[in-house]
């Protein structure tokens, strides 16, 4: 008999089979050879059913049916690609084994495992684990299969995630939702990623704005001019500000000090998934999901980058050599040829733990461009591409060198800063796109605002020199005010809210928690780009350009889950804990029913808790109503249920681990 495949999409199903069956006859929903038949997953084909496929009664969102908690969870087939599970079926009985060829990752795991729960499936399986899709990557990971029980922590790790956000997100629904009769969606990943958003909105809202007034002197010392930042404290009035200027201007000065000191700075990381969706919405303004949608499609279409969804910033040495032909390809042909030829191979080492750092690589290495020539792209793929490629090739170039100067110049006992960043060496900057448009601005072009201190303001200068004697006599030829405002944080975009969701966990005081955040946060790689897609989906965060802004129904429901006394669902402890717990069953550390016994207990208290709050004002979800047809109806809450049991399958929120 022949082994079964079970890939996790069609593309990657092919692409599979072009190595290991390159004669197999395509079957449109698999392909068949003489040892293997290749199939896939279309997304989701199975998932956790809902509550109605458990009892009847639960179509209806009544409180004394709370808390929704399972003996066993069961599967339910995803009525849009029933044909293709059943495919999967009926290919099965033809075969004696089975493959995992599912993304190599904790709900790739998951993906395969429900379909083999749900169809019976009984035959051994091994696992291919591949991080891209080149020929070659794909024949070493077939020559180094392993029996797929050997995963068998990191599938309970998964099937807890999936049933644990299951019972929060749909019991904290339900029970929000019915005693507010207004649609609310709650999850584990979701609401404490609202709660960033509703505290920063709210930090906005508090603040006032302050008015003061900065000082600039303009000096000659010889034959060089140049500007310094008066330093003291921030000055508010400006009278005290104009008496300053005229006390200085016209008068001679000294430099009091005058200090220079080399800088290097070196590449920026390589990426991981997040990295690219905050870099390319700062940069293009995609949103994280369209970066995670082209980044899929350089991945399984095109073939030409390894597989994306990762957290990791960093290669093993496995990789090296990879990296070596990926080189070589851009070396002949491509827009990167020049770029490619002038690059240093030895400095892409084992030694370079700034590239090669296996202790930091899990599942999946830093998103790396394949020896694939790309052709055929998109625009917009295009954009990505090439970012991935820059990033990798910075890392073939030397550091960045400048020389910083720092002068303190004092005039009539008032002290001005001058900070100037002289360019010496490009190093790895000359793959930067555009970098040598930028040498092309004028010399001393003063850097945008970023946020720093106005004492600290920097002169960049790109090419030419900057030199001044110390032992010359300074002379300040003028001084002018600049009336500026404190401004408030900022709104989050979609780039800088993946950032927080990343750092999450930095705010917790517990040292163990900080740690099993670290490298997760809130969410996932995978998920950041779904859970932010979700808050716009239920209306609690609408979009204005860049800016994510919270809907009044997004404050309430924050306000509402904190006021109930379930403030854990707002904060990334919970996550955190979940996620080291999670950590430990993948590693055959800790046990996933003693995981799943403690969600129990924390669904049935959000039941208890909400139901002794009381009920929101009338006129608080009034707009909600308005819009949904809600409100004049005595039966609201059943009607929200029903829209919300529509909305989101498993219940509130989070992904509920469909396969």
């Amino acid at each position: 008999m022949k082994t079964l495949i079970i890939a996790e999409k069609p593309d990657m199903g092919r692409t599979i089979a072009a190595v290991v069956e390159p004669g197999a006859q395509n079957r449109r929903t698999y392909l068949e050879g003489q040892r293997y038949i290749i199939t896939w997953a279309i997304g989701h084909l199975v998932g956790l059913a809902e509550p109605d496929r458990y009892d009847d009664r639960y179509k209806r969102w009544n409180d004394a049916d709370l808390p929704i908690i399972p003996e066993q969870f069961k599967l339910w087939p995803n009525p849009r690609t029933k044909d293709q599970l059943a495919t999967i079926g009926d290919l099965a009985k033809r075969c004696d084994s089975l493959v995992n060829a599912c993304d190599a990752g904790r709900e790739g795991q998951l993906i395969f495992h429900l379909i083999r729960r749900y169809l019976k499936l009984t035959q051994p399986a091994q696992r291919l684990w591949i991080s891209d899709l080149t020929p070659e990557t794909i024949r070493k990971g077939f020559d180094t299969l392993r029996s797929d029980t050997d995963y068998e922590p990191l599938t309970r790790a998964a099937r807890a995630r999936s049933e644990a956000d299951w019972l929060i997100g749909m019991n904290a629904s339900r029970a929000f939702t019915i005693r507010h009769r207004a649609l609310l969606s709650v999850g584990r990943v979701q609401t404490p990623v609202l709660a960033l958003i509703y505290d920063r909105h709210k930090e906005i809202e508090a603040f006032k704005s302050e008015t003061y007034f900065v000082l600039h002197g303009a000096f000659t010392a010889g034959s060089v001019s140049y500007r310094g930042v008066w330093q003291g404290e921030r000055i508010v009035d400006k009278e005290k500000a104009e008496a300053i200027a005229a006390k200085v201007e016209g008068r001679k000065g000294a430099i009091v000090s005058y200090d220079v000191a080399e800088q290097k700075e070196y590449p920026y990381r390589l990426y991981d998934l997040t990295l690219l969706q905050r870099e390319a919405n700062g940069k293009y303004g995609f949103s994280a999901k369209k970066t995670l949608d082209l980044a899929q499609a350089l991945y399984e279409k095109h073939k030409v980058i390894s597989y994306p969804r990762t957290n990791s910033n960093y290669v093993t040495e496995e990789n090296l050599p990879v990296m070596g032909k990926a080189l070589s390809m851009l070396q002949n042909g491509t827009p990167y040829a020049e770029l490619a030829n002038n690059a240093d191979r030895g400095r892409v080492h084992n030694g370079n733990k700034a590239v090669c750092n296996p202790s930091k690589v899990e599942d999946h290495h830093a998103i790396l461009p394949t020896p694939k020539r790309a052709s055929g792209l998109q625009p917009d793929e295009q954009k990505i591409y090439d970012m991935i490629v820059r990033r990798f090739l910075s890392h073939y170039y030397p550091p960045a060198v400048y020389k910083n100067h720092e002068v303190i110049t004092e005039v009539e006992n008032e002290t001005f800063k001058t900070k100037v960043k002289e360019l010496l060496d490009a190093g790895w900057k000359v793959v930067l796109d555009g970098f040598g448009d930028e040498e092309k601005k004028p010399k001393g072009k003063r850097k945008k605002d970023d946020g720093k201190d106005d004492a600290e303001e920097e002169t960049v200068i790109l090419d030419g020199g900057f030199t001044i004697d110390p032992n010359d006599p300074a002379l300040c030829k003028g001084a002018d005010i600049t009336e500026k405002s404190t401004q408030p944080p900022k709104s989050y975009t979609e780039g800088t809210l993946l950032k927080a969701m990343e750092g999450a966990g930095k705010s917790i005081e517990d040292d163990e928690l900080k740690e099993a955040m670290k490298d997760t946060g809130l969410g996932t790689p995978a998920t950041r780009a779904a859970t932010i897609e979700r808050l716009k989906q239920v209306g609690y965060v609408t979009l204005t350009g860049k800016k994510l802004d919270i809907t009044t129904k997004g404050c309430a429901a924050v306000e509402l889950i904190r006021g109930a006394g379930v403030e854990l669902l707002t904060s990334p402890e919970m996550t955190g804990r979940w996620e080291q717990r999670l950590h430990q069953i993948s590693k055959d550390e800790a046990s996933d029913e003693k995981f799943m016994d403690n969600v129990k207990r924390f669904a049935a208290m959000i039941v208890e808790k909400v139901r002794m709050q009381r009920p929101a004002a009338p006129d608080v979800f009034q707009e909600e109503r308005r819009g949904k047809g809600e409100g004049k109806r005595p039966d609201g809450a059943r009607t929200a249920g029903k829209r919300q049991s529509r909305q989101s399958k498993a219940g509130g929120g989070d992904s509920a681990g469909a396969a």
